[in-house]
Parts: structure tokens; sequence; C-alpha cells
């Protein structure tokens, strides 16, 4: 199996913002299973064709009748208004198979694939394959999604919605964020195409709550627990031009100081607005540190806060012989505040010598799958050694580094 895309969360730990990566299979359909008496494919693929027409017409009603009782007529009005108010094009749902899971005498689940995209700021459609529980035959909805399946955000109940400015923010549960969400997203917008013009389309989402993300991203409970944001494909996948937003984790991302919040949303929106989780051969401390030299570019902070974890690494450890390492960046590995100002600094130090427009240039080549020695000579003059001794340098002036 082919491995996917990158996921690039944002982590915080301790005063830092930091960014890791992780990967996993793709997600495969089960095989059929042995069909039951309570199965009927033509009704569900019936039902399914009456709901994939209720979203395309906008026709929240239409889609509540289809629900088995009123729990699940009012997810899938929900599942008609989210669509309509995040525009979303090329809605499709067509019947897979069974999944063997039964339901009383005339339920069953379904496997479903789903199509959709974020209209003008998707480039292409997310595909998933996710479970549907049928009812009375067929002919009716009892539920969407299942363990072990991913679950977008549209699908799982009611969103508040802002769009602007080829920006747009889903806020699932309470919305009362969700404007302040959108200003923070804008503003990453803008400070990322200051750096990167021509890049635009940024969508946020931001799922009630831990287990939200979790279903969304279909993940390890606890997986990205001290994670504040995460950039992924919304399907999982590494399809060409597969859709990419940034997932917030609210119980991390809402403690976060007014600074310290931009910084992330910039971030994040710098590794959406690049396609950064498809570069599966740039180097980590290129992608992170690109994304926090342009998120840290217009802060006014002294580097006794943007690099005071990797100074009192270096004064407790001694300087690190070569650049930061993709095993670094993992999400369970200790001092990635250290290891994010490190990839950081390694950024600095190249637009220091060798200008912010050859930094650009750089990461746009090496994100293009340039080896990274010979876009390193091209931009900046030097080899992977004299950048690793420049930098060396920055962190033995850091302050307090000598002292």
């Amino acid at each position: 199996m082919r491995p996917r895309r990158r996921v690039l969360p944002a982590i915080l730990a301790v005063a830092a913002l930091v960014a890791g990566g992780c990967t996993k299979d793709d997600y495969v359909a089960p095989p059929p299973a042995t069909t039951t008496d309570a199965a009927d494919p033509a009704a569900a693929a019936d039902t399914l064709a009456t709901l994939q027409s209720a979203v395309r017409e906008g026709d929240a009603e239409a889609a509540r009748r289809l629900g088995v009782d009123a729990a699940a007529g009012e997810l899938l009005g929900a599942v008609v208004a989210n669509a309509g108010a995040m525009g979303l094009s090329d809605v499709t749902f067509r019947y897979v198979t069974e999944t063997g899971r039964t339901r009383g005498a005339d339920g069953w689940d379904g496997q479903v694939a789903v199509t959709w995209r974020v209209e003008g700021l998707d480039e292409a459609s997310a595909r998933i394959e996710l479970p549907v529980s049928f009812a009375d035959r067929g002919t009716a909805i009892g539920a969407i999604g299942g363990a072990g399946a991913r679950l977008p955000l549209w699908l799982a109940g009611p969103l508040t919605v802002h769009r602007a400015s080829g920006v747009l923010v889903a806020v699932a549960g309470d919305g009362a964020d969700a404007r302040r969400y959108l200003t923070a997203a804008r503003r990453a917008d803008a400070e990322a195409r200051a750096v990167l013009p021509g890049r635009d389309g940024l969508v946020v989402e931001a799922p009630a709550d831990a287990e939200g993300l979790r279903r969304a991203l279909d993940t390890d409970p606890g997986r990205y627990a001290t994670i504040a944001a995460v950039t992924a494909p919304v399907d999982g996948t590494e399809a060409a031009g597969s859709p990419v937003h940034v997932f917030l984790n609210r119980a991390v991302y809402d403690d976060l100081d007014p600074v310290a919040a931009q910084v992330v949303m910039t971030h994040e929106a710098v590794h959406a607005l690049t396609d950064a989780v498809a570069a599966r051969r740039a180097p980590l401390w290129l992608v992170e540190g690109f994304a926090d030299y342009v998120a840290l570019r217009e802060v006014d902070l002294p580097l006794t806060r943007t690099a005071g974890q990797i100074a009192a690494q270096v004064r407790r450890d001694g300087l690190p012989a070569a650049l930061p390492a993709p095993g670094d960046f993992d999400p369970a590995a200790s001092h990635l505040g250290a290891v994010y100002e490190a990839a950081w600094l390694v950024c600095v130090t190249l637009a220091a010598h060798a200008g912010e427009p050859a930094l650009v240039a750089l990461y746009d080549d090496v994100l293009a799958g340039t080896d990274l020695a010979v876009a390193l000579r091209e931009h900046a003059g030097w080899t992977e050694a004299e950048l690793t001794e420049a930098w060396r340098d920055r962190l033995e002036a850091l302050p307090g580094v000598a002292g």
C-alpha cells in the first residue's frame, strides 16, 4: 500500500509553537460481506440518490424525510445545510457493499463512497468510503459513520460557516468563536501570500472537541492531544490535488494567547497553501522551518521567546552536529519546542545569507522535487555542510547560550 501524504500538526510545547509529522497507510475498504436477508442494495442506492439530490438542490426537508427517526432526520437536514453554507460541489453518494453489520430485523450498515469539494477553494474533490446505517430495508438512514472510519465534519452534524476573501471557516458545536477563527485565517492567508504570491484558497475546519478531531482525521485516541492545529488531506489520501485543510484542536488552540494563536494559524496556512503535505522528499526541517519563518516574520518577539528552548538545549547539551532529522519531529518525541525553533533558525540563516526570495525559491524547488543539495547550491551557493556550520554559528550566538 502506498503511504499517505504527510499530516503536519502544530503542537504547543511550553511557550513554543511547533509542528510535527506522521503517516498512515491508505484506507482500504473492507471486502464484501456475506449478503444478509435485511440488506437491499437497490433500495439503499435509491435512498442515497435521493439524499444526493437533496444536497445538490438544497432541500433540507427532503433529506430529513430519509431519517429513520427525528435525530437521524435532523442530521440529514444539517448535512444539506452544511453543504450549502460551505458551497460544496461534486457531492455524490454511491452504495458500494455491505459491511457485515446488521441492525435488528431490517437494518444493516453499507459502505458508501462519498465525494465533495469546496467550490472555488479546493482544486479537486475529496473521496472517501464510510459506513452508513440503513433501516426499513434500505429506504431510510439511521446514522452516518462508524468506528475506524473517517467522518468529514460536514457529515457529522450542524456547522457554523463563515467565508470571505478566499478563506472559509467551518465550526462544529459552539460556533461563538467562528468569526474569531475567520479573522485569524484571513490574516494568516494574507501573511502567507505576502511571501508566497499567487497562493490562495484556505479552508479551516474546527471540530467541536478532541473526539470530533479524531474522527475527522481517523487517528488513534490522544494522538493530537497537545496539538493546536493539523494540516492534512481531508480524505487522507495522496491523490493529486486532494483537498488539504487546516483542522483546529480547539482544546489547545483556544487557550493560546492572541499572538501565539495567530502564529499557529499562519504556520498552518503556509502548509495548506503550498500543499506541503504532498512533499514527501522535502526535509521536515525545511517544511516546518519555512512555515515558522513566514508565521514569525511580522511578529515582534525577542529571541529569548522564539528560540528560548533551543538555546537552553544547546547550553545544556552543546551544539547539534547536524540539521534536525525527520524522527525529531514526531509528535511523541521529547524537546519538540527546541526542534522546531532549530528548524526555524535554519531558514532564518538561509534568508540572512541569500535573501528571502532565495529562501522562497529554494523552498518551492525542493517541494517540487528538486534535490536539496542542488537547490542549496543554486539559490544559496552553499553545501549542506556549509549551511549546517552557519546555523551552528547562529545557535552559538543565541542569548543565554554562552552564559
